[in-house]
Order: C-alpha cells, then sequence, then structure tokens
C-alpha cells in the first residue's frame, strides 16, 4: 500500500503544484470543449505535469511536443495525443520498445499520426511499449497500484491516459495489447476493426491481426474523438446485447464484476441474452496464436540472425514461429475464416456482445504484463471491441469488453457509453 498512498498524495500533490500556472485540461471531452487559446495555455502545464509525475510511473520515451501540420482551425486543435513507441514519428524516437533500437530517431510519421496531426491534433510524445509489442516488458507501473503492470504492450498509453498525462493516446494491438492494459488501468481502450484504418509507419508483428486502437478515460470521450475524426456519429440505439455464457475461466474478481454489471445492466432496462461462445473462443485463441507466431517469426527472421536472444521474448517466438508448417498456418486462417461467419449471424439477433475484457486484475509485480485470451479471439476475427471499467467495490480495475460486428466501430462505442451511464 506504501507504493499506492505515494501515487496518489505526492504525486497526486506535485501534478497540482505543476499544473497552478495554467488552466487544468485532463479528459479528451475536457479538451474538445475548452476554447483554442484555453487548450494552448494548457499545454505547457501539462509537460509540467508529466515531469512531476513520470520518474515514478515511467509511461513515457519522451516528451517533446510537435506542433499540428496544419495550422487552420481544424476538429482536434490543439488536443495533444501520446504514440505508442512502435508508431513511427517523424524527429521524435522511435525505438520499438528494444535496447537494440535505442537512441533511435524516427524518419517519418505513420499515417494515422499525419492524420491526427493534420486535424490539429499536438504530437505530445511517444510512449512505452513491451519490446516490439510483445512480450518483454517496458519499465511503466500501474498508476492505480505501482507495484502492478498496467498491461502490454501499449503499457505506456494506457498508463499516461490513467494518470491524467495525456487526453487521447494510441496503441495497436495483435493479441490484447489494447484492451486488456486499459482494463488493468482503468480507463477506456478501443481497437478498431481490422483495416479500418492505415498501417502505414507501424511497426509490423503480424499483418493478419495487427490492428491500431485509442486510449481515452471514458467511453463518451471515444465517442467525442471518433466524431472528431469524420467518422459518422450514430445516435442511441435499443437491441439485446449478448452476454458470454458459460463464464469464461476467468479470476473470481473478474466473475464476480462481470456478473454484477449485467445484473445491474438488466435492472437498468437492457434486455440481455446469453451467447454460448466459450468452445469457439477457447479454440480462436489457438489459431490466433499460430498466426501470430507464423508471421511473427518471419517478420523477424533476419533480426533474430542479426540480433539472436538480444530480441529477449521475441527470439524465442522466432524459435517456435518458424517451426509452424505453412499448412497448420492455413489451416488456422482458414478456422478464423469459419468462424467470423458464426460469429456475424450471431451479430444479427445481439448486435453487441459482452464479455470480461481480461482473465483478472493487473497482476502483481512487472515480470508479466497479462494474459491476453478475452481479447485474442476478437483480434483474429477482426471485430471492433471496446473496454470500459466496471464497478468494483475494492481492489483495481476491471474492465467490460464489448465486441460487434466487422464495420460497427461507431455502434460499439454508442452502446459503451450507454452502458458506461448506467454502470456509473
Amino acid at each position: 500500500m506504501q507504493r499506492r498512498t505515494f501515487l496518489f498524495g505526492a504525486l497526486a500533490a506535485a501534478a497540482r503544484a505543476a499544473a497552478a500556472d495554467g488552466p487544468r485540461l485532463e479528459t479528451f471531452t475536457d479538451w474538445k470543449n475548452a476554447p483554442v487559446q484555453t487548450r494552448r495555455l494548457a499545454l505547457q502545464p501539462l509537460v509540467d505535469r508529466i515531469r512531476a509525475m513520470d520518474d515514478a510511473i515511467k509511461a513515457w520515451v519522451q516528451v517533446s511536443p510537435l506542433r499540428a501540420t496544419n495550422q487552420d482551425s481544424q476538429s482536434l486543435d490543439g488536443i495533444p495525443f501520446g504514440v505508442k513507441d512502435i508508431i513511427e514519428t517523424k524527429g521524435l524516437a522511435t525505438e520499438y520498445g528494444s535496447p537494440i533500437y535505442k537512441g533511435r530517431i524516427g524518419t517519418e510519421d505513420a499515417a494515422i499520426v499525419r492524420e491526427l496531426r493534420r486535424r490539429g491534433g499536438v504530437l505530445l510524445g511517444k510512449t512505452q511499449s513491451t519490446a516490439f509489442a510483445y512480450r518483454t516488458p517496458a519499465p511503466t507501473r500501474n498508476p492505480r497500484n505501482l507495484e502492478h503492470t498496467p498491461g502490454g504492450s501499449s503499457s505506456g498509453s494506457a498508463a499516461a491516459v490513467a494518470a491524467g498525462m495525456v487526453p487521447l493516446a494510441l496503441g495497436t494491438q495483435t493479441g490484447g495489447s489494447v484492451l486488456r492494459p486499459a482494463s488493468f488501468c482503468g480507463v477506456t481502450g478501443f481497437k478498431t476493426t481490422y483495416g479500418r484504418l492505415p498501417m502505414d509507419g507501424v511497426f509490423p508483428f503480424a499483418k493478419s491481426l495487427d490492428t491500431l486502437g485509442f486510449f481515452t478515460h471514458t467511453a463518451a470521450d471515444m465517442r467525442a474523438f471518433w466524431y472528431a475524426m469524420g467518422e459518422l456519429e450514430g445516435g442511441p440505439e435499443e437491441f439485446p446485447l449478448g452476454a458470454v455464457d458459460p463464464m469464461p475461466d476467468v479470476e473470481a474478481p473478474m466473475a464476480a464484476a462481470f456478473s454484477g454489471a449485467l445484473s445491474r445492466l438488466r435492472a437498468g432496462g437492457v434486455t440481455i441474452r446469453p451467447v454460448d461462445l466459450a468452445g469457439m473462443l477457447a479454440s480462436l485463441v489457438d489459431a490466433q496464436r499460430t498466426v501470430m507466431f507464423y508471421e511473427g517469426a518471419r517478420v523477424h527472421e533476419e533480426r533474430y540472425k542479426e540480433y539472436g536472444n538480444r530480441l529477449a521474448d521475441m527470439a524465442d517466438l522466432v524459435r517456435e514461429g518458424s517451426q509452424i508448417p505453412a499448412s497448420r498456418y492455413r489451416d488456422a486462417l482458414d478456422f478464423i475464416g469459419e468462424c467470423r461467419g458464426k460469429v456475424a449471424a450471431l451479430y444479427k439477433s445481439t448486435p453487441v456482445i459482452l464479455v470480461p475484457a481480461a482473465t483478472g486484475p493487473a497482476p502483481l509485480g512487472l515480470g508479466s504484463t497479462g494474459d491476453s485470451r478475452m481479447n485474442a479471439p476478437w483480434t483474429a476475427l477482426g471485430t471492433p471491441a471496446i473496454s470500459i471499467p466496471m464497478p468494483v467495490a475494492k481492489g483495481l480495475p476491471l474492465g467490460l469488453q464489448l465486441t460487434a460486428d466487422r464495420g460497427e466501430d461507431s455502434r460499439v462505442i454508442q452502446t459503451a457509453m450507454r452502458l458506461e451511464r448506467l454502470l456509473a
């Protein structure tokens, strides 16, 4: 508890002191609703706040604000955002979370970074990632309790938003790298439909799985951001939700929180129907792993020849993934394709399906970033998914994951916002 007391005592006091000389904006909605001049005045206090807090949290690789590329008033004018270290940024560190590339500076902005800067966003800096977005942990700690992992691989992005250091941060997901850290850190994490946003300039892991995602404080913030990106703003919809039943194999705190959230939603008038997906989801975890290892081994093959065990956990993946025969890889892709059709049929009667966002709360220590099996099936299927915090009486945060059919990104965000209000 000493670490936790330290965070919410000394760090909070340091952040308040750092913000004393300028306006304090925290959530994306705060920034969006503030006049542009106020946003610009709030940037330096935000940087000061990060410098006061980040020695303990270690969410950032580099903080060095770069102004928007379009000086005309735009939808993100003056709003800062953080970028995961595997996403290319011109003139800023892009080290892929690996000591092998320590000191490497990006040569161009990734397509998603260009788009946010074109819309007026301020590139605040680079957030920590596990090495090559795989298992080797980043130094980042969970702002909710510094003795626990923030999750991975988008560790710094989730922690930076949770600590109030930035209203919006970019992540990527190949297994559970957005949704799990969001659950662990008690923020909203959104993984877009596979292929919805360009991956140009994002360091590859597995081409059939790699997907962009975002972190904000709340689902309402995510909706405001998605609308600011030019996406259609869906209106409120009333339809039955699905909930995975029987419950997946999760830890007792997650099982209790998930059941409690469903009860609260039903009491709020939401129709929830059981959906039996347990067997399919378990098989999809295996298929996702096969695809990730097969493709990842080939992405890193030459790098492994050069650096060997210096790739750390990725070296193990290359060794194992190179032994997977092409036939097994093709079978995994075929199975995922079959499952897409089955799940699409389920979404016709329950357009949003609820599942736990992680197996449990953030594990103690920094040696592991947690288990991705609650997220990996939906990454394999390419569906949009979002995690929002559930009510928890005590202990670390736990997330509720909402999934929808491919292309229904706005719908799943809108539904998350509705459920967020009911769970509050």
